[in-house]
């Protein structure tokens, strides 16, 4: 089946291995990214299918152009993938309201925004996916992750309580659960201003989000594009699956989780 595509924050990492292998697939999709300019290559290997547009999610009508973009270009949409996020480290008391909201615009309002939008043309096709990037860190924290972890532990309840609404639509919700990829994620966290009480609880994360990208079980983003790929094409979608090398191992230390040992540890750099 040859489903048309929009995906949110394609410029690089996971977002770009995914609309390169829906292209490469011969399936339709219409990449975004708020600097269009950074997918001209892909656009060139792709041209007959893959198109692109400027996409702020930030901004609501940005995101209404987007979607009238895939229909005119299109016709439809019959997957949408809200992957474009961004990270934030800080403990609970060091970050800002500003620095709180930032975090929910991106990672938790805009892809509630744009499911609306793109919901009312699936439901009238009768079929559809909504798929959204959550992340391990959606059901397992970590210090100094706090303000990520709080938008997809939100993100994630959101897209449960989705899957219920649509049950018998044909279209379906679902949110993918990344775990340690290969990408410039930990790197390109922004920081609130640090509280010396925190030193010894937060600090040793910091250096570990950094070096992410580094470490032996980060998968590359294609296995995350081929995963996605495979999850789209098979008749039962789950509502949520962890993604990676790392994911159902992290989840699974989530469930069996002993704070009581924890709070008397001190933590040590985990995977998100």
């Amino acid at each position: 089946m040859t489903r048309r595509w929009l995906i949110t924050g394609c410029s690089t990492g996971l977002g770009r291995a995914l609309a390169e292998a829906v292209a490469a697939s011969g399936q339709h999709v219409l990449a975004t990214a708020r600097r269009p300019e950074t997918l001209e290559e892909l656009r060139d290997r792709y041209p007959r299918t893959l198109a692109t547009c400027a996409l702020d999610i930030r901004d609501p009508d940005d995101c209404h152009n987007a979607v009238h973009a895939a229909l005119a270009r299109y016709g439809g949409v019959d997957v949408l993938v809200n992957n474009a996020g961004v990270g934030h480290f800080g403990a609970v008391e060091e970050v800002t309201d500003a620095e709180l909201e930032a975090q929910l615009a991106v990672n938790l309002v805009a892809p509630w925004r744009l499911t609306r939008m793109v919901l009312p043309l699936m439901r009238a096709q009768g079929f559809g996916d909504i798929v959204m990037v959550s992340s391990t860190a959606g059901r397992m924290a970590h210090p100094g992750l706090g303000a990520y972890a709080a938008a997809k532990f939100a993100l994630e309840g959101m897209v449960e309580t989705l899957a219920l609404e649509l049950a018998g639509s044909g279209v379906h919700a679902m949110a993918v659960e990344p775990g340690v990829f290969a990408t410039e994620w930990g790197a390109s966290l922004t920081e609130s201003e640090p509280v010396p009480a925190y030193h010894r609880t937060v600090e040793p994360m910091r250096a570990g989000f950094r070096a992410l990208k580094s470490l032996p079980i980060a998968s590359p983003p294609e296995r995350f594009a081929s995963e996605l790929l495979r999850l789209i094409a098979a008749e039962e979608r789950p509502v949520r699956t962890p993604v990676g090398e790392d994911a159902w191992t992290t989840l699974l230390d989530a469930a069996q989780r002993d704070y009581t040992a924890l709070l008397n540890t001190r933590p040590v750099p985990a995977a998100v």
